[in-house]
């Protein structure tokens, strides 16, 4: 059992004999391939995640400073901690409507997302999910998320027009702290919390 990916900055030979999973092409997946677990390969620029994967794992991608372009699969229900934290090249993602959760900074500083579709599906965004997405312009919270966490848009300093639909009732601390290309934003009435 793996919480996590463990080899988070290790760029060493890995050779997984364990039953338990399975490497291939220098991905590791549970035994089964429905999770990453980790995602070695620094070179590559354009990825496509397998079919069979439900799960992303914390910090799968952390630090794939290489990968412009990934396309996930509508069998990916949750995006985990960290996910794709730390990719600078990484521009173009699709999520698919079957993800529901997109966890605790899960695109943070992802320095070359400019633009992101959530979709209507997604009801979580974790606290700093896109600290940092420096060329972040714009983006639609989807109709089911209830609340905005603390640090969430952080440091987008291109972000200039979000929609924050009626479901949202809470805006945690620090959310569009450093913002600085947003002129305005539009509190709905729904709102009954903001802050701690």
């Amino acid at each position: 059992y793996l919480n996590g990916n463990p080899f988070v900055d290790w760029d060493g030979k890995l050779e997984c004999l364990s039953p338990d999973f399975i490497y291939e092409d220098d991905v590791l997946f549970n035994e089964n391939k429905s999770k990453i677990i980790s995602f070695r390969n620094k070179n590559i620029e354009l990825y496509a995640i397998p079919d069979s994967v439900i799960s992303i794992g914390d910090g799968a991608f952390y630090s794939c400073r290489s990968l412009s372009s990934i396309v996930i699969p509508d069998s990916v229900t949750s995006i985990e901690q960290a996910t794709f934290a730390n990719c600078p090249s990484l521009s173009h993602i699709v999520i698919p409507n079957s993800v529901t959760s997109i966890e605790k900074g899960a695109f943070s500083r992802c320095s070359s997302l400019s633009h992101i579709v959530l979709p209507d599906s997604v009801t979580c965004i974790g606290d700093s999910a896109f600290n940092d997405c420096r060329s972040l312009s714009n983006i639609v919270i989807p109709n089911n998320v209830t609340s905005i966490e603390k640090g969430t848009f952080s440091g987008c300093s291109s972000l200039s027009s979000i929609f924050i639909p009626d479901s949202v009732t809470s805006i945690g601390d620090s959310a569009f702290s450093n913002c600085r290309s947003l002129s305005s934003i539009s509190i709905p009435d729904s709102v009954t919390s903001i802050g701690d």
